[in-house]
């Protein structure tokens, strides 16, 4: 009786362990339905040049990684993400000691705002937001160089955070 208990017990635990859990993807619900996204050339709002490719190179990259969707051309895409390189903040992060003004360390922030379009209608916002990618780096006698040698890096970790948000629902 004893080991009957034991067994009925140890069975139950066994079989609820894993109550919640399914196979498959935890795509949010407005884009259950996408499998195929189509990623234009992103406009830029800043004045940094050739940003809109870093931008949609960066996006590409992170959706293909993921593997949730499958980047597709126009007329065979479910849907259409439109990103836009909306900001890119520079703020001080580590000064001298004798000069506050001058920094020594930076750190920039990319903000990307986008929306994902169905692509039957091209007006139906299926999901909309926006992703941020901060890196850090030290200030180099030219500076314009090292900023522009770093903005790749930080709008690969926005486009990193918006793939997670389209896979999973969340940042």
């Amino acid at each position: 009786m004893r080991l009957l208990n034991c067994l009925l017990a140890g069975s139950s635990l066994v079989l609820t362990s894993c109550a919640g859990y399914h196979l498959g993807g935890t795509k949010p619900l407005a884009l259950a339905h996408v499998e195929k996204i189509h990623v234009p050339l992103a406009s830029n709002s800043t004045q940094i040049p050739r940003a809109a490719a870093f931008v949609t190179n960066g996006v590409v990259d992170a959706l293909t990684l993921d593997g949730t969707y499958r980047v597709a051309s126009d007329d065979a895409a479910d849907a259409i993400l439109e990103v836009e390189l909306h900001e890119v903040d520079f703020r001080a992060v580590r000064t001298t000691q004798d000069n506050r003004l001058r920094s020594t360390e930076q750190s920039m922030t990319v903000v990307l705002r986008w929306k994902v379009l169905d692509s039957e209608s091209g007006t139906k916002v299926l999901d909309s937001g926006v992703t941020t990618g901060r890196t850090g780096f030290f200030v180099d006698p030219n500076l314009q160089t090292v900023r522009q040698a770093v903005i790749s890096d930080a709008i690969q970790r926005a486009s990193t955070s918006l793939a997670a948000r389209l896979a999973d629902g969340f940042q």
